[in-house]
């Protein structure tokens, strides 16, 4: 064909053309319809809506360039190719296609924005140029490039404009200004589209008619496609209308019943938008909170959270916006709440969202936790800490060691074993509700002299120990005398004064141990040192205390073995009168003959039979022997004679301490006033009490004496309220009489004192003649010692009361 030199001029016919940019605008208006249920929808239904938007889409374009080819009149008659006319259809719905599996993604960020717009645009591009390739005539089709770059612009840069609008819809469900702007801006880019391509297009006339090949469609055929799709839309149109109204029919009721749901929850249920501003309030909330749901509905959640938490829930907040992602979403947290009146409690929330057609969406489950938080509470104070003090258990106190042992350098500190003196006294003697009120008073005391890094610990009855950071040996000693002198003061109990003292035992780091269990045994091991150094003191650890103490441990197990093997017996130190010479009585004394550690010391083995509870055992051993060997002597023919024997403090707090008394004197048919019971000072810890069993011990008619007088508690106002017949000069004044005046001074004292009262005075620990000649001097009554005799065993007391009878009657 050769083309001629002139353009074919062309008219359009306006109600054709207004009618194209309508169906335009109508399709888009569809398939937004359709597409704004696309974020939604459940998988199947998102694939149908896909679908169905692509199909609305790409008819309405290729109806709309059609129904504009059809206001396009020129001066030679145009038909069209069916093929080419069809293939036109496939970009377009493709494109569109493709363009709302974008906005069907979860997320609208800017780039799925540019590139849903682009394929948009293409589709619309794809199609006018392809259904322009689809006209038949003689005239040979060109373009100017400027319009046709324009016309593609045009469609890119008016989709973006109304995918834009498109997404940032706050609710589409229903009819929307937005959504009727999106369509006309789409309708607008598909009419300008090709209303700027049909201007780039440039038809030239040939001078040979052509003969078309193929199928070719007239106007009216064109018109009836036209038609069809039109149809189509409607049909589509129709659908989605019933769809919406179905949806919403659901939606109405699933909101009653989630209202229902809600409203009858326990729990707090808490719905706010992606502001914050609460818009759902259910009955829970009101409860929990305070707040009426008319109160609070608009307003922003941070009314339930205390202000200092609320700048962090804004980063929280603004970091899901930008990310969409946060680490509460799904999960139960701990957060704490305020109420109305302003009073905060601990609760519990699980935190939910979604995405409607009307936004961003969060849900919060609150439950108040407040019990379980104090439940939890006393469970973790029942792990930790010491239910009648409040003081950090064991697990706790090795916890805190073993932190401080962890740092990376090394801490010089302190741990101080401490150990009340009497205690058990105490306990047997009041019963344990006045021995929990006395444990109570001893750790205010040593409160009282803490630092405040210090950790003090009870690590079970009278055994507590401190954990003192950056403490040397000086400081140590220090703090160790202070512990000493705090609890020395008597402790009022029940209008009773209680006496205690403290055995500590001090281990430092790192000198005594790199571990936390080399820590605490060597600063047991000091303390066991410091009660058998006299009690009420404290020792350091040192080496050479391993040795002693495995003895010791070695010796408590001896103990009570030893009992059953008889390997203990009872020697009798003889009491003298000192005006007549003659024996008045003997004191029983226990001795132990270990068959492999020999002869053992009482220094050494009584406080650790006191310490273990042996002292009972043994304590019975020792009465029971002495009624019997007295008795026995008696019906040797020996003269009658009291014999004394020792009772301890943790032997008279027995509370059966009369009953077995007297299960002796029957056992042995001994005279109950041939003996005597010779206790400590100690009983003085409970006066009252002393007394009542006193006073039952005198009515089985035995005598009471009180040993090692001036060395304990001493209350001059009780020794007129026991019933006692004679103090014992402990043998510390005696010994030291000769050479120091104010213990020679304190003997005479004792001695007026108990004459006055009208008590026997005996002294203990005489070894010399001169310490007879200042005792007799003063009138003392009696006395025992080394000067006279050492303890003999039993069957050397015979034949010494016979020589001393010979001697005072010659």
């Amino acid at each position: 064909m050769v083309p001629i030199e002139h353009h074919l001029h062309s008219t359009y016919s306006l109600p054709l053309v207004l009618l194209s940019i309508a169906v335009a605008v109508f399709s888009a208006y569809v398939s937004l319809t359709i597409s704004s249920r696309l974020r939604y929808a459940a998988r199947v239904s998102r694939i149908r809506c896909v679908l169905a938007g692509a199909l609305s889409l790409g008819l309405g374009i290729w109806a709309m360039h059609f129904i504009g080819m059809l206001a396009f009149h020129m001066e030679t008659p145009v038909t069209y190719h069916i093929g080419i006319v069809i293939a036109s259809i496939v970009p377009a719905v493709i494109a569109s296609g493709f363009a709302f599996y974008m906005v069907s993604r979860p997320s609208s960020r800017p780039r799925n924005l540019v590139i849903s717009a682009l394929f948009i645009s293409i589709g619309i591009v794809s199609m006018h140029y392809v259904g322009m390739e689809a006209m038949q005539m003689n005239a040979v089709l060109s373009y100017d490039p400027f319009l046709w770059v324009l016309s593609a612009l045009v469609a890119f840069i008016a989709s973006l404009v109304g995918l834009y609008l498109l997404f940032s819809l706050p609710d589409v469900s229903r009819f929307h200004w937005r959504k009727l702007v999106s369509s006309l801006l789409i309708g607008l880019a598909v009419a300008g589209m090709h209303y700027i391509g049909m201007s780039a297009a440039v038809f030239t006339p040939v001078a040979n008619v052509s003969e078309f090949t193929g199928q070719s469609m007239d106007n009216t055929l064109l018109a009836y496609w036209i038609a069809g799709s039109v149809m189509t839309l409607f049909w589509l149109i129709i659908i989605s209308i019933r769809n919406e109204k179905l949806l919403e029919a659901q939606s109405k009721e699933s909101e009653t019943k989630f209202q229902s749901v809600i409203e009858s929850a326990n729990d707090a249920i808490i719905v706010a938008d992606a502001e914050r501003r609460i818009v759902q309030w259910n009955k829970g909330a009101e409860r929990l909170f305070g707040h009426l749901a008319t109160d609070v509905l608009g307003h922003s959640i941070t009314l339930i959270m205390p202000e200092r938490f609320q700048e962090a829930h804004e980063r929280g907040m603004k970091r899901y916006h930008e990310t969409r992602e946060a680490n509460v979403i799904g999960r139960t947290v701990e957060l704490v709440g305020l109420r109305k009146d302003g009073t905060e409690f601990p609760l519990e929330m699980s935190l939910g969202t979604w995405e409607t057609e009307k936004g961003l969406f969060f849900s919060s489950i609150i439950r108040d936790i407040s019990e379980r938080k104090r439940v939890e509470a006393q469970i973790n104070d029942l792990v930790y800490l010491d239910p009648l003090t409040g003081l950090p258990n064991r697990r706790l106190f090795s916890d805190r060691l073993d932190a401080l042992l962890g740092q990376t350098h090394r801490n010089t500190f302190a741990l101080f074993y401490i150990d009340l003196d009497n205690f058990k006294v105490i306990n047997d003697r009041f019963g344990h509700s006045v021995g929990d009120q006395f444990l109570k008073q001893v750790t205010t005391r040593i409160e009282s002299i803490l630092g405040k890094h210090d950790t003090l610990a009870r690590l079970g009855g009278d055994e507590f120990i401190i954990l003192s950071p950056e403490t040397t040996s000086n400081l140590g000693a220090h703090r160790a005398q202070e512990l000493v002198n705090v609890l020395h003061p008597p402790f009022e109990l029940e209008h009773e004064e209680l006496f205690t003292g403290a055995s500590i035992g001090i281990s430092l780091h790192p000198s005594d141990g790199e571990t936390a269990e080399e820590l605490i045994k060597n600063a047991d091991i000091a303390m066991y040192r410091a009660k058998a150094d006299g009690k009420n003191g404290y020792q350091f650890f040192t080496d050479e205390l391993n040795e002693s103490v495995s003895r010791r441990s070695n010796l408590s197990i001896a103990l009570r073995k030893g009992i059953g093997r008889g390997e203990f017996s009872v020697h009798y130190q003889p009491q003298i009168h000192l005006e007549s010479g003659e024996i008045i009585g003997v004191e029983a004394l226990v001795r132990w003959n270990h068959p492999e550690l020999g002869i053992i010391s009482p220094g050494e083995f009584i406080p650790i039979a006191e310490e273990t509870g042996t002292i009972h055992r043994l304590g019975e051993f020792v009465l029971n022997e002495a009624c019997r060997q007295n008795k026995a002597w008696q019906d040797a023919g020996i003269s009658p004679f009291r014999v004394a024997v020792n009772i301890s403090a943790v032997q008279f707090a027995q509370k059966d301490l009369p009953e077995v008394v007297s299960r002796a004197l029957d056992a042995s048919r001994l005279d109950a006033k041939y003996l005597e019971l010779e206790l400590t000072e100690s009983v003085i810890q409970s006066a009252d009490r002393a007394i009542e069993t006193m006073h039952e011990l005198v009515a089985l008619g035995v005598h009471l004496s009180i040993d090692d007088f001036g060395t304990g508690y001493s209350s001059l106002s009780y020794l007129k309220l026991f019933p006692i017949d004679t103090l014992k000069i402990d043998q510390h004044f005696t010994k030291n009489i000769e050479t120091d005046t104010k213990d020679a001074a304190l003997v005479k004292t004792i001695i007026r004192m108990a004459h006055e009262l009208d008590l026997n005075v005996i002294a203990e620990g005489v070894e010399t003649e001169h310490q007879v000649a200042f005792l007799k001097a003063e009138s003392c009554n009696q006395a025992q010692g080394y000067y006279y005799n050492r303890p003999l065993p039993a069957d050397e007391i015979e034949s010494f009361f016979h020589q001393v009878k010979s001697v005072s009657h010659p």
